[in-house]
């Protein structure tokens, strides 16, 4: 026998290698680099939905059997690795918690550990192959970078062999000739596969299926169809079907979870005595405003809401929090997955969750944690119903509130608006597309009394996230051909989902400032700061003091003491004094920074700092009707960080004019015993009170909610001691137990009860 050289086979190897069936093939040269010896014998794919080519779940193929790997102990440095191996030149991220969906067979690796730099996942250390004491749940998933490796061949397939895989469905209406409405709730169901659109066969379509596609667009359940009058209009036209036998148990997240045939190429005769599937959805609250209104209708349902999402960028998204004996709570995030996030997102009137998210990616709750081990079915009308367990503080902390993006209806809103001008495509002069099929146009909007909330509202639109700065002058960015201010007056309370949604002036523009250079603009981001006040500090900490006036010159001079301090006996007498210390914790996913630069900073001389901000923060004393009867504010002479969590770095310091800021993970601390850090209650008469204290009042600097700016407490003055207690953040508690607090007892007339 002449030995082997090279890839050359003698006839004698190539009837061996046949009668073995050891060959798979006709032999040939490698396109790619020679195969790794550690990788002998093992295959690498990206499963898993919805994703992109790049994106998934790994699984192993060993001894002709594929698997998983479980994400305990996974890292990056296993990621890119494994990148490496499916042919990409490294990893961007990682996965965990089967975010692309559980796989099924062996899971092949538990606690991998590698160091990044090895030729293959074998020479990373583990338990040993198929050792492990995981689920499906577990799976790991990798994101690799889009970068191929030079001349890699994929001997290591990417996508399941032969296998087709649904990644987008539609809903395509056939009723109606006039322009219609946007969300599409009703049409046939059409899935995008490699030749384009085609339709579903409808023998054995279900509920199920129904629910699942309705679920995927956004919507939270369906409704029955004219099935008859569909049918007898399916038979005047042609139908390209592609996929039949769909067999959904409707708890599923995607319609590739559910069990799918699809058509051969070579199928000439397709859904023989049938027609195309259709559905029909409902939308949820957000998404049943017609054409004509401007705001939502109110909620039907007398029934106070149990679930709300927190610190999202977009609709449907954020961190899940949850109402338990009149608090609001957040979730932990162990077994956190699609069905639970699923659950949480139709019982909000979205559809199915497009990701279960964990580790606090929404931004860090306070307060309590309620559930933790979540375990839904998909089928649960609340995230109430499903079975969970209740924590101690011991089992969970806020590093792992669990989140959800959930899926939404396409409404078509980002068409009617773009921005111009600006640098990059977070920023720039706001357009807004007016006027009916007739004579539409672009057009500018009046600066006048254009703010953050507004900017909020844009930004949502544009599908950019939060508002870092809504701009009154864009003189500084070119508008092009458009120079027509065709929206004026523009008030938003925030949480519109389009401008058109806001109040504003109607057909008749009226603007102070007409010119163009005086047109709204803003500054998107995908993150922002969330301010939250410690509520349990305020409690712990507030006293009277009565200080002299001797020593209240410098709070005099900034403003700190109520008027009737001006025509006191100065420097005899006192000043009685409500003082408190604030800590102020920033639980968003940006860096809480003044609004104003350093260069305009005020220096006060009196106390030797800073002033980066007008006001930060404003202390009330209010009777229980809400009226105000004492009054102090602070402007922000020293942000910074204070402390912070254990794994957080500190970045703002104000000492040697310092930058000025909140990190996100940190707070900063205004000690009782701090000038202005105080109500002058000298001339507040003995009663029962509301202490409210508000962060950002006038909405300066963006957040990601200005819901939880506010504080409140009970109070009770009996004219030498003060009592106060119930401190709690505003949205903190239920409807109800809000209004029982606004019902405290008290008297007008400031007789103590």
């Amino acid at each position: 026998m002449q030995p082997a050289s090279g890839w050359q086979w003698s006839l004698w190897g190539l009837q061996l290698c046949l009668l073995w069936s050891l060959c798979l093939g006709s032999p040939s040269p490698p396109t790619g680099p020679e195969k790794r010896n550690g990788s002998q014998g093992l295959r690498f794919r990206l499963a898993g939905f919805p994703r992109k080519p790049y994106e998934g779940r790994v699984e192993i193929q060993r001894a002709g059997e594929w698997g998983t790997i479980c994400d305990d102990d996974f890292t990056l440095q296993a990621a890119h690795v494994l990148c490496r191996e499916l042919g990409f030149t490294e990893a961007t991220g990682w996965t965990h918690s089967a975010k692309h969906g559980p796989g099924t067979g062996r899971i092949w690796l538990d606690n991998i550990s590698c160091r990044g730099t090895e030729q293959s996942v074998s020479e990373c250390t583990s338990r040993g192959w198929g050792n492990s004491d995981c689920t499906h749940d577990e799976d790991a998933g990798v994101i690799c970078k889009e970068q191929r490796l030079p001349g890699f061949s994929d001997s290591n397939v990417i996508e399941v062999e032969h296998q087709l895989q649904v990644e987008e469905v539609r809903l395509r209406p056939v009723v109606g000739r006039g322009r219609r409405p946007l969300p599409v709730m009703e049409g046939l169901v059409e899935v995008r596969l490699p030749e384009g659109w085609a339709q579903v066969c409808d023998k054995g379509w279900s509920n199920h299926n129904s629910h699942v596609v309705c679920g995927m667009l956004g919507f939270p359940s369906t409704k029955r169809v004219n099935t008859a009058f569909y049918r007898l209009l399916s038979q005047r036209q042609q139908h390209s079907f592609g996929l039949h036998g769909v067999a959904c148990v409707g708890t599923e997240a995607h319609l590739s979870l559910c069990s799918l045939e699809f058509y051969r190429t070579n199928d000439t005769i397709r859904c023989p005595g049938g027609s195309p599937a259709v559905v029909s959805c409902v939308p949820g609250p957000l998404y049943t405003v017609s054409s004509g209104q401007k705001k939502p209708p109110p909620r039907k349902s007398p029934e106070e809401a149990r679930v709300r999402l927190k610190g999202g960028s977009h609709p449907g998204e954020g961190r899940v929090e949850v109402l338990k004996s009149g608090t609001w709570g957040t979730v932990c995030d162990r077994k956190w997955d699609l069905q639970a996030a699923s659950v949480v997102c139709r019982e909000l009137g979205f559809g199915s969750a497009r990701e279960a998210l964990s580790g606090a990616r929404m931004g860090q709750g306070m307060g309590a944690i309620h559930l933790s081990e979540v375990r839904c079915s998909g089928q649960e009308p609340s995230l109430w119903k499903c079975p969970h367990r209740n924590i101690t503080a011991e089992d969970c902390t806020h590093s792992q509130d669990a989140g959800v993006r959930c899926n939404l209806p396409y409404t078509g809103v980002e068409a009617k608006i773009r921005l111009s001008g600006g640098r990059s495509r977070y920023e720039g002069r706001v357009e807004v597309h007016v006027g009916g099929p007739g004579s539409p146009r672009w057009g500018l909007i009046c600066g006048d009394n254009w703010g953050t909330l507004e900017a909020m509202v844009a930004c949502r639109q544009l599908g950019l996230g939060y508002a870092n700065h809504g701009l009154q002058e864009t003189w500084y960015w070119d508008s092009g051909n458009v120079t027509e201010v065709v929206m004026s007056g523009v008030r938003c309370t925030g949480t519109e989902l389009s401008l058109d949604q806001c109040a504003h002036h109607g057909a008749h523009v009226t603007c102070k400032r007409a010119e163009t250079r005086f047109t709204a603009g803003v500054i998107c981001s995908e993150t922002a700061s969330d301010l939250l006040l410690h509520a349990a500090l305020v409690q712990e900490t507030a006293y009277i003091e009565d200080r002299p006036l001797h020593m209240l010159y410098c709070a005099a001079e900034e403003n700190c003491l109520a008027s009737s301090a001006r025509t006191a006996n100065w420097p005899y007498g006192h000043r009685r004094l409500l003082r408190f210390s604030s800590q102020i914790h920033n639980v968003g996913r940006a860096d809480f920074r003044p609004k104003a630069g350093r260069h305009s900073w005020v220096w006060h001389e009196c106390h030797g700092h800073y002033h980066s901000m007008d006001i930060f923060t404003h202390y009330d004393i209010l009777t229980p009707n809400g009226t105000k009867v004492a009054e102090g504010h602070k402007a922000s002479f020293c942000l910074e960080d204070t402390e912070c969590q254990e794994d957080v770095s500190k970045r703002y310091e104000c000492a040697n004019f310092g930058e000025q800021g909140i990190t996100v993970g940190c707070w900063d601390l205004y000690r009782h015993d701090i000038d202005c850090q105080w109500i002058d209650i000298t001339d507040v008469k003995p009663g029962n009170y509301i202490l409210q204290v508000v962060i950002n009042p006038n909405f300066e600097v963006a957040e990601s909610d200005f819901t939880n700016n506010a504080m409140k407490c009970n109070c009770k003055y009996d004219g030498h001691r003060i009592w106060v207690h119930n401190c709690h953040i505003g949205d903190a508690f239920s409807e109800e137990a809000n209004r029982r607090f606004e019902r405290y007892p008290g008297q007008t007339n400031n007789q103590i009860i």
